[in-house]
């Protein structure tokens, strides 16, 4: 009887924000260069603190959906990936989309930007992803989750391997990929160490322009994940 129900999911608030704001954008009523309210009426609107709204556009940012720029506001940037989210559910007819295939094509899609990263990255490459690097290194340090920084650091290798397609890719499957990893807890506190310094491997191969090497260190990187999606 009792594996008839399931977990109930509580939403957080600035995900029903976030889910608003794409419900607009999907439905056209939201058309990118369209800007948001300012967070103080947005907040009043939702019947929210500011700190939420401030959580739901920085997470909106994050994923690329708006630009928010000094003394302007925000910015309705694209459709992004969080319009995107669901889209492999969809196309595919299933009800919950496989942890294991997600990953499997994360790794496929990741040791190929690796070393695509080696071969073309620039000036700026190097610097965005050091700057993604660091961000991930100090919330790693203040005992904070930083699963969205992590996987940030994997998009700029996938930015830097100059492949488009490839980039989108990988945006298409990072949410799935984001709420898997806080529902099964996969990064688990005793690992960080060991994935920054993996990080930092990766980052030097591609700076020195390894690509092989580059490769096979993302390779390693993932394959414990892999094996956990497995179980």
């Amino acid at each position: 009887m009792l594996q008839n129900f399931s977990e109930i999911k509580v939403e957080a608030p600035s995900d029903k924000i976030i889910r608003q704001i794409r419900a607009l954008i999907t439905s056209g009523q939201l058309k990118p260069g369209d800007k948001l309210p300012p967070e103080r009426k947005l907040a009043d609107k939702f019947g929210v603190g500011r700190s939420v709204v401030r959580d739901a556009i920085r997470k909106l940012d994050f994923y690329g959906i708006v630009r928010t720029q000094p003394q302007s506001g925000t910015v309705i940037s694209g459709m992004g990936i969080v319009a995107l989210e669901g889209l492999i559910t969809d196309v595919l007819n299933i009800e919950e989309t496989d942890f294991h295939s997600l990953v499997e094509t994360r790794v496929l899609l990741e040791v190929n930007a690796a070393g695509r990263a080696a071969e073309r990255r620039t000036a700026d490459d190097i610097i965005s992803l050091t700057n993604a690097l660091d961000a991930y290194e100090k919330k790693v340090g203040r005992g904070e989750s930083a699963v969205e920084e992590d996987l940030m650091f994997h998009l700029k290798i996938a930015e830097a391997s100059g492949n488009k397609v490839l980039k989108s890719l990988m945006l298409i499957i990072t949410p799935d990929i984001v709420k898997n990893f806080n529902q099964l807890n996969v990064c688990a506190d005793d690992r960080h160490n060991k994935t920054v310094q993996e990080h930092r491997d990766i980052l030097n191969f591609i700076v020195d322009q390894k690509a092989e090497a580059a490769e096979k260190s993302m390779r390693n990187h993932l394959r414990e994940i892999l094996a956990f999606s497995q179980k």
